[in-house]
């Protein structure tokens, strides 16, 4: 699979933003994914790049999470921001990458995202609990690049 569109359908893209609906109703924390063809750097060097690209280091809490995919070069990476690097420990993703390798290497790339994605926002919730005068401050739909 070498082009970004054939990595899901409309209907997987919609189940994923649907995933990052749900998930951004139990935390504060911002959570956003981006799809691109490849890349020639550390995917989580690229993925820092497009967290800055897309403005997520503005969020108050600086509490915005990437998923970032690199579709041709099946790479992927999930970055956080420093008001969450500053609480959790440094293995805090493995778990939330190991869910989502399991599923990348059976080719069930909707199901990959969808449950990274929920892992993310149960993560979150832990340290950014939903507030009531909370705002999604950054775009749910998927980025392309």
């Amino acid at each position: 699979m070498s082009k970004v569109e054939d990595f899901l359908t409309k209907a997987e893209e919609a189940e994923v933003v649907e995933a990052i609906r749900l998930a951004e109703k139990n935390t504060s924390g911002e959570i956003r994914v981006h799809l691109e063809k490849e890349t020639s750097i550390a995917p989580i060097e690229r993925a820092v790049e497009v967290f800055h690209e897309l403005g997520m280091d503005t969020t108050q809490l600086r509490n915005g999470v990437i998923i970032y995919v690199a579709v041709k070069s099946k790479q992927f990476a999930i970055y956080g921001d420093q008001g969450i690097n500053d609480k959790v420990e440094g293995d805090f993703w493995d778990c939330t990458k190991d869910i989502m390798v399991s599923h990348f290497k059976t080719g069930n790339n909707v199901q990959a995202l969808v449950e990274g994605i929920h892992n993310a926002g149960e993560q979150l919730k832990k340290h950014f609990p939903f507030e009531d005068d909370d705002t999604d401050e950054l775009s749910n739909e998927i980025s392309k690049g």
